[in-house]
């Protein structure tokens, strides 16, 4: 532990209390607070020299030491300059700058006027209806069974009409086949008479 001679005794805000340390440095004093922050260039901390404030804290180096402001007014006196604002919590670690900074922003905000409203979007069109399409699809369907219908009778036919070929075609082989023969054997008779004649 470091020896009472190099302490020094550091206060900073803490809520309605200011929070007293003895410390051998500034950086050992924000560690004692758990600061990230550099209290001491904000000023939000400050050295310790009146002795009969610092007695308490020189007892016990490291430890932090919590003392109340008094009432609302005298607390409010007590900050140091550059604390937090009223809307501020003023507990160690607090950043009176960005709050600020956060204010600014907010009342440019609010001046600033309102962006114009988004134009709303066009409702999407319906989707197209296939009723006139399915109308024409299935009359073309009909009109090609229909002719479908006529190829077949008429194969029908067909194959009916060469059935008919044939037995006629059968029909005229065996009557000229009868009538031939009839003409071979008329033949033969006139050739026997027109032989007898001759002598």
């Amino acid at each position: 532990m470091a020896r009472a001679s190099k302490l020094k005794v550091y206060r900073t805000a803490a809520g309605f209390h200011d929070a007293y340390v003895a410390a051998p440095s500034q950086k050992a004093a924000l560690a004692a607070w758990g600061s990230d922050h550099d209290l001491f260039a904000r000023g939000i901390a400050e050295l310790v020299t009146d002795p009969a404030l610092a007695a308490e804290p020189l007892a016990s180096p490291g430890v932090v030491i919590k003392r109340s402001r008094g009432t609302t007014a005298e607390q409010i006196a007590a900050l140091p300059a550059r604390a937090v604002s009223a809307k501020g919590t003023g507990e160690p670690g607090s950043d009176a700058s960005d709050e600020d900074h956060y204010e600014t922003r907010r009342s440019r905000a609010e001046a600033a006027p309102a962006p114009p409203k988004p134009k709303p979007r066009p409702k999407p069109k319906p989707k197209p209806s296939r009723g006139a399409l399915d109308t024409v699809e299935e009359a073309r369907e009909a009109c090609e069974a229909e002719f479908r219908r006529a190829l077949r009778d008429l194969a029908a036919r067909e194959a009916a009409l060469v059935r008919e070929r044939r037995a006629l075609e059968r029909s005229r082989d065996l009557a000229m086949e009868k009538a031939q023969a009839a003409v071979d054997a008329e033949k033969r008779r006139y050739d026997d008479a027109l032989a007898d004649w001759k002598g």
